[in-house]
């Protein structure tokens, strides 16, 4: 049997998982949410990923909820529709949380779900030809699991339109309010990809991993003494940190870090 989704990890510790069901649009089911949820908790935990591309086979990105996993959770009850529903929520909340940056890599459509696959990464590039729609709506359903992630993406104004209209929209589009990062050529998606990649595995990985965690944790926080305290102090203990010292040396000493020189070994 044909996997639902595919992991590999080249000698940079750079990891892509494929969804690998390109057959039915790459449509996802309690399966294969389970698998990835177990993916990003074993990469995460691994400790030598520097990026996480997510990735699918095939004309599309994710067409969103597999049809006959539909038709099994319209005979649950209450709670096996919440307990369905939190495993999508926690698969997400592990992607949205992973330590190395993630790269979303988008052809065709992204529907419903895949919208929050494609918010919960750090970066997306879409081609020009993708697609999206947050189309729950349309069947009397609601984006909630995946809303707050595509609200961090696009912002609130954004989504009390699409959350209700169910407005199939470009990828020019998708860039415009935020979903996206960068719009490319179909022919040029794996260029850009790897070259975001190569800037990402040319930094620190300690710094990187700390930098991502920073943006995050930053968001909307209020400017007052305390938080330039808490900033001053991180800056201090990563300027006297091995790594730290490391890159401070090779730039001072005009030379490439001993990180940059870690992949061809």
């Amino acid at each position: 049997m044909t996997e639902k989704m595919l992991c590999e990890i080249d000698n940079e510790g750079v990891a892509t998982v494929t969804l690998n069901r390109p057959e039915i649009h790459n449509a996802f089911d309690d399966d294969l949410i389970r698998q990835l949820g177990e993916t990003f908790d074993n990469l995460a935990r691994s400790g030598g990923i520097r990026a996480l591309i997510l990735a699918s086979n095939g004309k599309n990105f994710s067409a969103g909820a597999d049809l006959n996993w539909m038709k099994r959770m319209a005979e649950y009850s209450e709670e096996q529709n919440r307990q369905d529903a939190a495993a999508l929520a926690a698969m997400l909340h592990k992607l949205d949380q992973f330590p190395a940056p993630t790269i979303a890599r988008v052809q065709g459509a992204a529907f419903g779900g895949a919208v929050g696959l494609v918010s919960c990464c750090d970066i997306a590039i879409a081609s020009q030809r993708a697609s999206f729609c947050l189309s729950e709506v349309k069947i009397g359903l609601l984006p909630a699991t995946i809303s707050p992630y595509v609200i961090n993406a696009i912002g609130t104004r954004q989504a009390r339109r699409y959350f209700v209209t169910a407005e199939r929209f470009s990828a020019e589009r998708a860039q415009e309010i935020g979903l996206v990062s960068e719009v490319v050529h179909e022919g040029e998606l794996d260029l850009t990809v790897q070259t975001l990649v190569n800037s990402i595995t040319d930094n620190g990985p300690n710094a990187v991993t700390m930098a991502k965690q920073l943006a995050m944790s930053m968001s909307n926080r209020v400017i007052n003494e305390e938080l330039q305290g808490q900033t001053s102090a991180l800056i201090a203990a990563v300027r006297v940190s091995p790594e730290g010292q490391e890159g401070l040396s090779a730039f001072l000493e005009k030379r490439a870090p001993s990180w940059m020189n870690s992949g061809d070994e």
